[in-house]
C-alpha cells in the first residue's frame, strides 16, 4: 500500500460526503420534496471516491442513472447537485435535468445518463479527444453489469482497444441488472473476462475495498496516460437500497443483503485508519460533521433557490 495517512484520510471523507449526500436524499425524497426518481449510489461509494482519486481536471469521466457519488468525487459543487435534484433554476442543468442527469463539463464531468449503456461510447470518444489533442489526459466510464450486456460496450471497448485510446472502463458490478440478478443474464462470473475478447486488460477486484480500488484505477490510468491503451476494471459491490428509491427490493435476499452491509466500504476503511493509528473515532466522526454540516447548507440553498420560469422552457433544449 502506498497511500499515505493524509490520502486514506481524504478518500474516507470522500465516501463520507457521498454516503452522507445519499441519506440526505432519502430522507428529502420521503418527506416528497424531491420530484422525479433517485437512484442512489450507497454502499458503492469505494469506486468513484478510489477511482477519481487518481484523476486530474483535465481527465473525463461519464456516469450512470445512479451517478451522485461520481459528481461528488469528481469534484462536483455539492449545492449545485442538490439544487439540480430539487429541480431548481439554480442547480447544474437549471432544474430540467434532476438526479439523472447531472453535469460539469468545466470539471470533466460529461453526465450522468438515464439511458443504460449510453456513456460507453462517448467515453470512447472523450479518449479519442484526448488522443487527438495530446492533452495527456484520460476518459473513465462508470457503468452496470446489465449495461455490459448492451451493443454500446461491445462496440467501445472494441473501438477503444483497436486505437488504443486513453480510456478506463469501469464496471460497478452490484449483481442487480435493476432486479435480475447477474447469475441469470449471463453465463461468466467474472464481467472482466470480457476484456480478453478485445486485447485488453481486464481486473476483477473487490469493489467496496477503496484501496484496491485506487490501485487497480492507479495502474489502468498509468497504463492509458503512457500510450498503452485501454482497460477494463470490475468492482464487485453492492448497492444497498433498491434500485430506485421506493423501490420494495423484493427481491433481494435477506442473507445477501446483511451479508454485504458487514462488508460496507466506509467502516472498512475507518477500522483500518484506527488501526494504523491514523486517526481516532472522535477525528472520522468530525470528518462526518463537518461533510454533513456541507449537505445541510447545500439543502437550504436548495429550498431558498427559485423554481425555473415557464419563460425558460425551451431554453437550452433546441440550438439554433
Amino acid at each position: 500500500m502506498n497511500l499515505t495517512k493524509e490520502e486514506l484520510l481524504e478518500l474516507y471523507r470522500t465516501m463520507i460526503r457521498i454516503r452522507s449526500f445519499e441519506m440526505k436524499v432519502v430522507e428529502l425524497f420521503a418527506a416528497g420534496q424531491i420530484p422525479g426518481f433517485a437512484h442512489l449510489y450507497a454502499g458503492e461509494e469505494a469506486i468513484a471516491a478510489g477511482v477519481c482519486a487518481n484523476l486530474a481536471k483535465n481527465d473525463f469521466i461519464i456516469s450512470t442513472h445512479r451517478g451522485h457519488g461520481h459528481v461528488l468525487a469528481k469534484g462536483g459543487k455539492i449545492d449545485l447537485m442538490m439544487a439540480e435534484i430539487f429541480g431548481k433554476a439554480s442547480g447544474y442543468c437549471k432544474g430540467k435535468g434532476g438526479s439523472m442527469h447531472i453535469a460539469d463539463v468545466d470539471l470533466g464531468i460529461l453526465g450522468a445518463n438515464g439511458i443504460v449503456g449510453a456513456g460507453l461510447p462517448i467515453i470512447a470518444g472523450a479518449a479519442l479527444a484526448c488522443k487527438y489533442k495530446k492533452t495527456g489526459g484520460v476518459a473513465v466510464c462508470f457503468f452496470g453489469d446489465g449495461a455490459s450486456n448492451r451493443g454500446t460496450f461491445h462496440e467501445a471497448l472494441n473501438l477503444s482497444s483497436v486505437w488504443k485510446l486513453p480510456a478506463i472502463y469501469v464496471c460497478e458490478n452490484n449483481f442487480l441488472g435493476m432486479s435480475i440478478h447477474q447469475k441469470d443474464h449471463m453465463n461468466i462470473t467474472d464481467i472482466a473476462d470480457r476484456a480478453a475478447g478485445y486485447g485488453i486488460p481486464g481486473v476483477s477486484i473487490d469493489g467496496n475495498d477503496v484501496i484496491a480500488v485506487y490501485e487497480a484505477a492507479a495502474n489502468a490510468i498509468k497504463r492509458a496516460r503512457n500510450g498503452e491503451g485501454t482497460s477494463l476494471i470490475e468492482c464487485k459491490t453492492w448497492r444497498h437500497r433498491g434500485h430506485f428509491e421506493g423501490d420494495p427490493s423484493v427481491y433481494k435476499k435477506p442473507e445477501e443483503q446483511e451479508s454485504w452491509l458487514k462488508k460496507d466500504p466506509i467502516p472498512r476503511l475507518g477500522t483500518k485508519l484506527m488501526g494504523l493509528n491514523y486517526a481516532k473515532q472522535k477525528e472520522l466522526d468530525q470528518i462526518r460533521a463537518e461533510e454533513e454540516a456541507k449537505i445541510e447548507a447545500a439543502v437550504k440553498f436548495a429550498q431558498e433557490s427559485p423554481s425555473p420560469s415557464l419563460n425558460d422552457l425551451l431554453t437550452d433544449v433546441y440550438a439554433n
